[in-house]
Protein backbone atom coordinates (compact mmCIF):
# COMPACT_ATOMS: atom_id res chain seq x y z
CA UNK A 1 0.00 0.00 0.00
CA UNK A 2 1.49 3.34 -1.00
CA UNK A 3 1.69 6.20 1.43
CA UNK A 4 -0.95 8.25 -0.43
CA UNK A 5 -3.56 5.52 0.20
CA UNK A 6 -3.14 5.54 3.96
CA UNK A 7 -5.94 7.52 5.54
CA UNK A 8 -5.67 6.15 9.08
CA UNK A 9 -2.83 4.94 11.27
CA UNK A 10 -3.54 3.16 14.54
CA UNK A 11 -0.57 3.65 16.85
CA UNK A 12 -0.09 1.39 19.86
CA UNK A 13 2.68 1.78 22.47
CA UNK A 14 3.78 -1.60 23.77
CA UNK A 15 5.81 -2.87 26.72
CA UNK A 16 5.57 -6.58 27.49
CA UNK A 17 2.04 -7.08 26.18
CA UNK A 18 2.46 -10.47 24.48
CA UNK A 19 -0.82 -11.73 25.94
CA UNK A 20 -2.92 -9.00 24.26
CA UNK A 21 -1.00 -7.16 21.55
CA UNK A 22 -1.87 -9.64 18.81
CA UNK A 23 -5.59 -9.30 19.49
CA UNK A 24 -5.32 -5.49 19.52
CA UNK A 25 -3.58 -5.45 16.14
CA UNK A 26 -6.07 -7.86 14.56
CA UNK A 27 -9.05 -5.93 15.93
CA UNK A 28 -7.68 -2.68 14.49
CA UNK A 29 -6.97 -4.18 11.07
CA UNK A 30 -10.38 -5.86 10.95
CA UNK A 31 -12.10 -2.59 11.84
CA UNK A 32 -10.31 -0.74 9.06
CA UNK A 33 -11.18 -3.43 6.52
CA UNK A 34 -14.80 -3.34 7.63
CA UNK A 35 -14.88 0.44 7.15
CA UNK A 36 -13.16 0.19 3.76
CA UNK A 37 -10.15 2.18 4.93
CA UNK A 38 -6.65 2.33 3.62
CA UNK A 39 -4.82 2.08 6.89
CA UNK A 40 -2.06 0.59 9.02
CA UNK A 41 -1.33 -0.45 12.58
CA UNK A 42 1.99 0.77 13.97
CA UNK A 43 3.23 -0.79 17.20
CA UNK A 44 6.07 0.95 19.00
CA UNK A 45 7.89 -1.55 21.17
CA UNK A 46 9.32 0.23 24.20
CA UNK A 47 11.92 -2.33 25.23
CA UNK A 48 9.82 -5.46 25.74
CA UNK A 49 11.58 -8.48 27.19
CA UNK A 50 8.91 -10.88 25.92
CA UNK A 51 7.63 -11.75 22.42
CA UNK A 52 5.42 -8.66 22.03
CA UNK A 53 7.22 -7.29 18.95
CA UNK A 54 7.21 -10.61 17.11
CA UNK A 55 3.56 -11.26 17.91
CA UNK A 56 2.54 -7.77 16.77
CA UNK A 57 4.41 -8.17 13.49
CA UNK A 58 2.90 -11.61 12.89
CA UNK A 59 -0.56 -10.13 13.45
CA UNK A 60 0.03 -7.59 10.68
CA UNK A 61 1.46 -4.53 12.43
CA UNK A 62 4.46 -2.54 11.40
CA UNK A 63 6.76 -2.56 14.42
CA UNK A 64 9.13 0.25 15.34
CA UNK A 65 11.33 0.53 18.42
CA UNK A 66 12.02 3.19 21.04
CA UNK A 67 14.70 2.57 23.66
CA UNK A 68 13.79 5.55 25.86
CA UNK A 69 11.25 4.17 28.32
CA UNK A 70 7.97 6.01 28.70
CA UNK A 71 4.42 6.13 27.40
CA UNK A 72 4.96 9.47 25.68
CA UNK A 73 8.31 8.45 24.20
CA UNK A 74 6.79 5.33 22.64
CA UNK A 75 3.82 7.23 21.24
CA UNK A 76 5.92 10.03 19.77
CA UNK A 77 8.13 7.48 17.98
CA UNK A 78 5.14 5.50 16.76
CA UNK A 79 3.33 8.59 15.51
CA UNK A 80 6.47 9.86 13.76
CA UNK A 81 6.79 6.51 11.97
CA UNK A 82 3.11 6.38 10.97
CA UNK A 83 1.92 7.54 7.56
CA UNK A 84 -1.79 8.17 7.92
CA UNK A 85 -3.60 11.45 7.48
CA UNK A 86 -5.42 10.65 10.71
CA UNK A 87 -4.05 8.84 13.77
CA UNK A 88 -5.84 6.91 16.48
CA UNK A 89 -3.83 5.90 19.53
CA UNK A 90 -4.77 3.15 21.97
CA UNK A 91 -3.06 0.95 24.54
CA UNK A 92 -1.83 -2.54 23.82
CA UNK A 93 -3.49 -4.20 26.82
CA UNK A 94 -6.93 -4.67 25.21
CA UNK A 95 -8.65 -2.20 27.53
CA UNK A 96 -9.83 -0.22 24.49
CA UNK A 97 -11.85 -1.82 21.70
CA UNK A 98 -10.38 -0.77 18.36
CA UNK A 99 -13.59 -1.95 16.71
CA UNK A 100 -14.99 1.40 17.96
CA UNK A 101 -12.79 3.56 15.72
CA UNK A 102 -15.63 4.50 13.36
CA UNK A 103 -17.00 7.48 15.35
CA UNK A 104 -13.47 8.79 15.91
CA UNK A 105 -12.75 8.78 12.19
CA UNK A 106 -16.12 10.34 11.37
CA UNK A 107 -15.48 13.27 13.71
CA UNK A 108 -12.01 13.80 12.22
CA UNK A 109 -13.38 13.73 8.69
CA UNK A 110 -15.85 16.42 9.76
CA UNK A 111 -12.98 18.68 10.84
CA UNK A 112 -12.37 17.87 14.49
CA UNK A 113 -8.68 18.17 15.33
CA UNK A 114 -8.71 16.00 18.47
CA UNK A 115 -11.29 13.34 19.31
CA UNK A 116 -11.18 12.09 22.89
CA UNK A 117 -12.57 8.78 24.02
CA UNK A 118 -14.66 9.09 27.17
CA UNK A 119 -14.91 6.11 29.48
CA UNK A 120 -17.09 8.06 31.91
CA UNK A 121 -19.66 8.93 29.25
CA UNK A 122 -19.50 5.40 27.91
CA UNK A 123 -19.19 2.17 29.91
CA UNK A 124 -16.59 1.00 32.41
CA UNK A 125 -16.91 -2.75 32.77
CA UNK A 126 -16.49 -4.42 36.18
CA UNK A 127 -12.83 -4.82 37.07
CA UNK A 128 -11.63 -2.44 34.35
CA UNK A 129 -10.77 0.46 36.65
CA UNK A 130 -9.94 0.55 40.33
CA UNK A 131 -12.31 2.51 42.54
CA UNK A 132 -9.54 4.97 43.43
CA UNK A 133 -8.90 5.77 39.77
CA UNK A 134 -12.60 5.85 38.90
CA UNK A 135 -13.86 8.00 41.77
CA UNK A 136 -10.76 9.88 42.94
CA UNK A 137 -7.77 10.04 40.60
CA UNK A 138 -9.30 10.55 37.16
CA UNK A 139 -12.15 12.87 38.24
CA UNK A 140 -9.78 15.06 40.29
CA UNK A 141 -7.14 15.35 37.57
CA UNK A 142 -9.75 15.96 34.86
CA UNK A 143 -11.43 18.53 37.12
CA UNK A 144 -8.16 20.37 37.74
CA UNK A 145 -7.41 20.42 34.01
CA UNK A 146 -10.91 21.75 33.27
CA UNK A 147 -10.54 24.52 35.87
CA UNK A 148 -7.03 25.53 34.84
CA UNK A 149 -7.74 25.52 31.10
CA UNK A 150 -11.46 26.40 31.16
CA UNK A 151 -12.89 23.38 29.38
CA UNK A 152 -15.34 20.55 30.13
CA UNK A 153 -13.62 17.36 29.01
CA UNK A 154 -15.01 14.41 30.99
CA UNK A 155 -12.05 12.03 30.66
CA UNK A 156 -8.83 13.90 30.00
CA UNK A 157 -6.64 10.83 30.63
CA UNK A 158 -8.36 8.38 28.32
CA UNK A 159 -5.72 6.55 26.28
CA UNK A 160 -7.89 6.13 23.18
CA UNK A 161 -8.04 9.28 21.10
CA UNK A 162 -7.75 10.39 17.49
CA UNK A 163 -6.23 13.44 15.84
CA UNK A 164 -5.17 14.75 12.48
CA UNK A 165 -1.50 14.75 11.66
CA UNK A 166 -1.61 18.50 11.04
CA UNK A 167 -3.08 19.12 14.50
CA UNK A 168 -0.54 16.85 16.18
CA UNK A 169 2.40 18.51 14.44
CA UNK A 170 1.16 21.94 15.54
CA UNK A 171 1.29 21.04 19.25
CA UNK A 172 5.00 20.32 19.64
CA UNK A 173 4.51 17.66 22.32
CA UNK A 174 7.59 16.65 24.30
CA UNK A 175 6.60 14.69 27.44
CA UNK A 176 8.11 11.22 27.50
CA UNK A 177 6.01 9.82 30.36
CA UNK A 178 2.32 9.33 31.15
CA UNK A 179 1.83 13.09 31.31
CA UNK A 180 1.99 13.06 27.50
CA UNK A 181 -1.80 12.54 27.66
CA UNK A 182 -2.36 15.74 29.64
CA UNK A 183 0.08 17.75 27.55
CA UNK A 184 -1.80 16.85 24.37
CA UNK A 185 -5.13 17.96 25.82
CA UNK A 186 -4.18 21.30 27.35
CA UNK A 187 -1.98 22.31 24.43
CA UNK A 188 -4.88 21.53 22.09
CA UNK A 189 -7.15 23.68 24.27
CA UNK A 190 -4.67 26.56 24.33
CA UNK A 191 -4.20 26.31 20.57
CA UNK A 192 -8.01 26.49 20.19
CA UNK A 193 -8.18 23.23 18.26
CA UNK A 194 -11.60 21.70 17.65
CA UNK A 195 -12.15 18.92 20.21
CA UNK A 196 -14.88 16.29 20.42
CA UNK A 197 -15.61 13.40 22.80
CA UNK A 198 -16.79 9.90 21.89
CA UNK A 199 -18.29 7.52 24.49
CA UNK A 200 -16.37 4.24 24.58
CA UNK A 201 -16.32 0.98 26.50
CA UNK A 202 -13.43 0.31 28.87
CA UNK A 203 -12.48 -3.33 29.41
CA UNK A 204 -10.45 -5.12 32.09
CA UNK A 205 -6.83 -5.19 31.03
CA UNK A 206 -4.82 -8.24 30.16
CA UNK A 207 -1.38 -8.52 31.77
CA UNK A 208 0.27 -6.32 34.37
CA UNK A 209 -0.55 -2.63 34.72
CA UNK A 210 2.28 -0.17 34.03
CA UNK A 211 0.65 2.62 36.04
CA UNK A 212 2.27 4.03 39.18
CA UNK A 213 -0.72 5.86 40.59
CA UNK A 214 0.81 8.52 42.86
CA UNK A 215 3.99 9.29 40.82
CA UNK A 216 2.03 9.36 37.55
CA UNK A 217 -0.67 11.59 39.04
CA UNK A 218 2.00 13.98 40.31
CA UNK A 219 3.63 14.09 36.83
CA UNK A 220 0.26 15.05 35.31
CA UNK A 221 -0.42 17.70 37.98
CA UNK A 222 3.10 19.10 37.83
CA UNK A 223 2.93 19.57 34.06
CA UNK A 224 -0.52 21.17 34.22
CA UNK A 225 0.66 23.69 36.81
CA UNK A 226 3.83 24.43 34.83
CA UNK A 227 1.67 25.35 31.85
CA UNK A 228 -0.78 27.37 33.93
CA UNK A 229 1.28 30.24 35.37
CA UNK A 230 -1.84 32.21 36.31
CA UNK A 231 -2.91 29.48 38.73
CA UNK A 232 0.61 28.67 39.90
CA UNK A 233 1.94 32.20 40.36
CA UNK A 234 -0.47 35.07 39.75
CA UNK A 235 -3.44 33.98 41.88
CA UNK A 236 -1.31 32.94 44.90
CA UNK A 237 0.67 36.16 44.45
CA UNK A 238 -2.47 38.28 44.56
CA UNK A 239 -3.70 36.42 47.65
CA UNK A 240 -0.34 36.94 49.38
CA UNK A 241 -0.30 40.63 48.45
CA UNK A 242 -3.83 41.23 49.78
CA UNK A 243 -3.15 39.23 52.96
CA UNK A 244 0.05 41.17 53.59
CA UNK A 245 -1.61 44.53 53.02
CA UNK A 246 -4.42 43.55 55.40
CA UNK A 247 -1.96 42.57 58.14
CA UNK A 248 -0.01 45.77 57.62
CA UNK A 249 -3.07 48.03 57.89
CA UNK A 250 -5.12 46.26 60.55
CA UNK A 251 -2.61 44.90 63.04
CA UNK A 252 -1.11 46.87 65.91
CA UNK A 253 1.41 44.16 66.71
CA UNK A 254 4.92 44.94 65.45
CA UNK A 255 5.89 41.37 64.43
CA UNK A 256 2.63 40.95 62.53
CA UNK A 257 3.13 44.30 60.79
CA UNK A 258 6.57 43.19 59.63
CA UNK A 259 5.08 39.84 58.56
CA UNK A 260 2.54 41.78 56.50
CA UNK A 261 5.38 43.50 54.67
CA UNK A 262 7.01 40.15 53.95
CA UNK A 263 3.75 38.75 52.57
CA UNK A 264 3.33 41.82 50.37
CA UNK A 265 6.85 41.41 48.97
CA UNK A 266 6.27 37.71 48.41
CA UNK A 267 3.05 38.51 46.57
CA UNK A 268 4.69 41.04 44.26
CA UNK A 269 7.60 38.69 43.55
CA UNK A 270 5.26 35.80 42.79
CA UNK A 271 3.12 37.91 40.45
CA UNK A 272 6.30 39.02 38.69
CA UNK A 273 7.33 35.38 38.27
CA UNK A 274 3.88 34.68 36.87
CA UNK A 275 4.28 37.34 34.19
CA UNK A 276 7.70 35.93 33.31
CA UNK A 277 6.35 32.38 33.16
CA UNK A 278 3.31 33.42 31.10
CA UNK A 279 5.57 35.16 28.61
CA UNK A 280 7.90 32.17 28.42
CA UNK A 281 5.03 29.71 27.92
CA UNK A 282 3.76 31.95 25.11
CA UNK A 283 7.14 31.56 23.41
CA UNK A 284 6.86 27.77 23.82
CA UNK A 285 3.37 27.70 22.28
CA UNK A 286 2.10 31.00 20.84
CA UNK A 287 -1.67 31.34 21.11
CA UNK A 288 -4.29 33.95 20.41
CA UNK A 289 -6.92 35.12 22.84
CA UNK A 290 -4.64 35.16 25.89
CA UNK A 291 -5.97 38.21 27.73
CA UNK A 292 -3.02 38.47 30.11
CA UNK A 293 -0.52 38.46 27.25
CA UNK A 294 -2.57 40.84 25.12
CA UNK A 295 -2.88 43.32 27.99
CA UNK A 296 0.78 43.00 28.98
CA UNK A 297 2.21 43.60 25.55
CA UNK A 298 -0.30 46.35 24.76
CA UNK A 299 0.82 48.38 27.80
CA UNK A 300 4.31 47.20 28.65
CA UNK A 301 7.67 48.29 27.32
CA UNK A 302 11.10 48.37 28.93
CA UNK A 303 11.07 52.11 29.56
CA UNK A 304 7.69 52.05 31.31
CA UNK A 305 8.83 49.18 33.48
CA UNK A 306 12.03 50.97 34.46
CA UNK A 307 10.11 54.19 35.19
CA UNK A 308 7.61 52.35 37.38
CA UNK A 309 10.44 50.67 39.29
CA UNK A 310 12.32 53.92 39.79
CA UNK A 311 9.20 55.68 41.07
CA UNK A 312 8.73 52.89 43.62
CA UNK A 313 12.40 53.03 44.66
CA UNK A 314 12.40 56.81 45.12
CA UNK A 315 9.06 56.68 46.95
CA UNK A 316 10.46 54.02 49.25
CA UNK A 317 13.58 56.05 50.03
CA UNK A 318 11.60 59.26 50.72
CA UNK A 319 9.04 57.41 52.83
CA UNK A 320 11.78 55.65 54.79
CA UNK A 321 13.50 58.94 55.64
CA UNK A 322 10.25 60.54 56.78
CA UNK A 323 9.14 57.47 58.75
CA UNK A 324 12.47 56.81 60.42
CA UNK A 325 12.73 60.38 61.66
CA UNK A 326 9.20 60.30 63.05
CA UNK A 327 9.57 56.85 64.60
CA UNK A 328 12.81 57.89 66.33
CA UNK A 329 11.09 60.95 67.79
CA UNK A 330 8.43 58.69 69.32
CA UNK A 331 11.14 56.52 70.92
CA UNK A 332 10.30 53.81 68.38
CA UNK A 333 6.84 53.38 69.85
CA UNK A 334 4.48 54.36 67.05
CA UNK A 335 2.51 51.74 65.12
CA UNK A 336 1.75 54.23 62.34
CA UNK A 337 5.43 54.97 61.70
CA UNK A 338 6.26 51.26 61.90
CA UNK A 339 3.71 50.64 59.16
CA UNK A 340 5.13 53.30 56.87
CA UNK A 341 8.67 52.02 57.48
CA UNK A 342 7.65 48.53 56.42
CA UNK A 343 5.80 49.96 53.43
CA UNK A 344 8.92 51.92 52.42
CA UNK A 345 10.93 48.70 52.44
CA UNK A 346 8.30 46.96 50.31
CA UNK A 347 8.36 49.81 47.80
CA UNK A 348 12.16 49.89 47.60
CA UNK A 349 12.72 46.15 47.24
CA UNK A 350 9.95 45.59 44.74
CA UNK A 351 10.84 48.72 42.80
CA UNK A 352 14.31 47.29 42.27
CA UNK A 353 12.79 43.94 41.31
CA UNK A 354 10.52 45.69 38.81
CA UNK A 355 13.50 47.26 37.07
CA UNK A 356 15.29 43.93 36.73
CA UNK A 357 12.10 42.10 35.72
CA UNK A 358 11.41 44.71 33.05
CA UNK A 359 14.70 43.90 31.37
CA UNK A 360 13.94 40.17 31.55
CA UNK A 361 10.41 40.59 30.18
CA UNK A 362 11.76 42.76 27.40
CA UNK A 363 14.26 40.04 26.46
CA UNK A 364 11.46 37.44 26.37
CA UNK A 365 9.26 39.82 24.40
CA UNK A 366 11.84 40.03 21.62
CA UNK A 367 11.57 36.26 21.24
CA UNK A 368 7.78 36.50 20.93
CA UNK A 369 7.82 39.18 18.26
CA UNK A 370 10.59 37.76 16.06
Amino acid sequence: MCEAEIELSIVIPCLNEEATIGACVKTGLDAMRRLGLGGEVVVCDNGSSDQSAQIAESAGARVVFESLRGYGAALMTGIAASRGQYIIMADGDNTYDLAEIGPFLEHMRQGKDLVMGSRFRGRILPGAMTWSHRYIGNPILSGILNVLFRTDISDSHCGMRGFSREAYDSLGLSSSGMEFASEMVFKAIRAKLHIAEVPITYYPRGGTSKLNSVPDAWRHLRLMLMYSPTALYVIPGIISLIAGLTLLVVSRNYPIIFAGGLFMSLGVQTISLGLDATTFSHIDQPRSGDRIMEWLWRHFNLERGILLGLVAIISGVVLFGFSWQGWRQTAFDSVAYARTLVLSGVLFINGAQTVFSSFFLSMLGKSIHR
